[in-house]
């Protein structure tokens, strides 16, 4: 039995272990060989690549103003300095530096022997949570725990005073009309299943139309799904330019038309990295399709940039606590307060009501309407405390921050051979975050490898089966920051000897920062 499960594991690591021999062998001196992913390959006659044919839009997510990573200011011809990313400082680098001891976890060390330095490169997953927002959470049961609207004693006027602070800090943070206009919810997923099956299962008829993406994260399209199905409508999608790594914004005018009522998009793609242009795509759908309200999915841009919500001009947003510094089990939906009112409340109980009969009941204005029952307190103290976090850093700066270390990451890996990195190409803008695939390398083997050194990256389809579809893929890998991250944390394996293109015997002495070679040679040793 244990020859046979020796054989087995050999069988599943050796393509991994063999693409990564190859680029050993192919990746010229002092070139860290990052993180690589990628799938069993189908064959080209069983599956083809999908490039959507280039828009001859101009591309809209470039902004030079904000990339002030130093490597963007060298030669163009950058590929021949085989070390250029030795010479990369970041404007913003303090960004990092200021941030990192607020997070314990991130000292950790992982592994059998607890010897492995956590490296996090999954925050587009779960962020991690700083001491202040831990110390708030704390606080709050240690104080004030109690029910919340409920009564008149000393600690529910207490628990009552800091859940509507959070309500007033959200409002504040996304330049909200009104605090009547944030509604608490679970998270994302259940703010657009909120929108879904309170405005979309009242208001859409048969024949009506839902624009959404080939990019959307399952919490933006399942619910739909069930939607159109109940009430006859019809969904449409917006493809993707695989070339240009966004969405192909002329295909989306081909799809709007009077019969659209509802479109819905992410601000920034969890799998792509593209940051959508939303004020461009929101006028569109205003020209066109007037009667439409327009939902963007921000969990993926709220925690990274700064987002106004009456600049950018929809009608709803969503986003989650978990991904930007504060609790799990906590998010928001923002949604202009006449629409809010118009719509029938999505659950029933305590709270969301006016008055109630035997023979039926009123219900609440916005925001209460949507809060049945006992709200998440505690997680809503976690997450205004995180938002001060990072007000208290600056978003402007954290956007900044992540930009040239974006870039930086994106450019690093896109230079490895085999290496496919899924959204926009060098120069334009991106969010911290690289989904990538390796030839004849599947992610979950990469995945595991990289967990035995102590990096966390993550190997999926990312709730984003279609979008792998289009591509013709079926998984990838993933390694997202935040602005606790730093260059430091992307550094790799470096190669001695000739560069590439200069003939060499057939062995490479390497080393890897951080690691001692004998505890790399008893990881290769019990790995073979």
């Amino acid at each position: 039995e244990m020859s046979k499960a020796i054989f087995l594991y050999c069988v599943l690591l050796l393509p991994a272990l063999s693409s990564l021999t190859e680029a050993f062998l192919s990746t010229p001196s002092f070139t860290t060989i990052l993180p690589k992913a990628g799938q069993h390959t189908p064959s080209e006659s069983a599956v083809k690549l999908r490039r959507t044919k280039s828009s001859q839009r101009r591309h809209v997510l470039q902004n030079p103003e904000l990339t002030s990573t130093d490597e963007n200011q060298d030669n163009d011809d950058d590929s021949s300095n085989e070390d250029w990313w030795k010479h990369v400082t970041f404007k913003h680098e303090q960004v990092a530096a200021k941030a990192r001891p607020d997070f314990a976890i991130l000292s950790s060390t992982i592994g059998e022997e607890k010897t492995k330095p956590l490296v996090y490169l999954d925050s587009g997953a779960t962020s991690h949570t700083p001491e202040q927002v831990i110390h708030d959470i704390a606080d709050y049961y240690e104080r004030m725990n109690s029910n919340v609207h409920r009564g008149a004693h000393t600690l529910s006027r207490l628990a009552t005073a800091a859940f509507e602070e959070g309500r007033d800090t959200v409002a504040s943070f996304i330049n909200a009309y009104s605090r009547n206009e944030v509604v608490f919810t679970s998270g994302a997923t259940e703010a657009i299943n909120l929108v879904a099956h309170s405005y979309g299962r009242s208001m859409l008829k048969e024949g009506d139309e839902i624009v959404l993406t080939e990019m959307e994260h399952h919490s933006n399209l399942v619910p739909w799904q069930i939607i159109s199905q109940e009430t006859g409508a019809v969904l449409r999608f917006v493809k993707i330019d695989f070339d240009k790594g966004g969405l192909d914004l002329d295909h989306m005018e081909t799809l709007l038309n009077e019969r659209t009522k509802i479109v819905g998009f992410q601000h920034v793609s969890n799998v792509m990295g593209c940051i959508n242009p939303v004020k461009e795509m929101v006028e569109m759908v205003r020209a066109k399709s007037p009667e439409a309200v327009v939902l963007l999915d921000a969990c993926q841009s709220v925690p990274h940039m700064r987002v106004d919500v009456q600049d950018l001009g929809v009608d709803f947003l969503a986003a989650s606590g978990h991904k930007m510094c504060g609790p799990t089990g906590i998010g928001f939906l923002w949604g202009r307060e006449d629409i809010l009112n118009s719509m029938p409340p999505f659950m029933g109980g305590g709270e969301m009501i006016d008055m109630v009969t035997l023979e039926g009941s009123t219900f609440a204005p916005a925001p209460a309407r949507f809060e049945a029952g006992t709200p998440p307190i505690a997680q809503v103290v976690g997450l205004a405390s995180a938002i001060r976090y990072l007000e208290a850093i600056g978003m402007d700066k954290v956007e900044a921050y992540e930009h040239e270390i974006a870039a930086y990451m994106y450019k690093r890996l896109s230079q490895l051979q085999g290496v496919t990195v899924l959204g926009p190409p060098e120069g334009v803008e991106r969010a911290a975050l690289c989904a990538f695939y390796v030839d004849g390398v599947h992610p979950s083997d990469l995945s595991t490898f990289l967990d035995m050194e102590g990096v966390a990256v993550r190997a999926g389809h990312h709730c984003c089966q279609p979008l792998h579809q289009a591509r013709g893929i079926s998984h990838s890998a993933r390694a997202s920051l935040y602005m606790y991250n730093n260059k430091d944390q992307l550094q790799g394996v470096t190669v001695l000897g000739p560069p590439e293109g200069v003939e060499r015997a057939a062995l490479c002495a390497f080393y890897v920062d951080g690691v001692h070679p004998s505890e790399m040679s008893i990881t290769l040793l019990n790995t073979w």
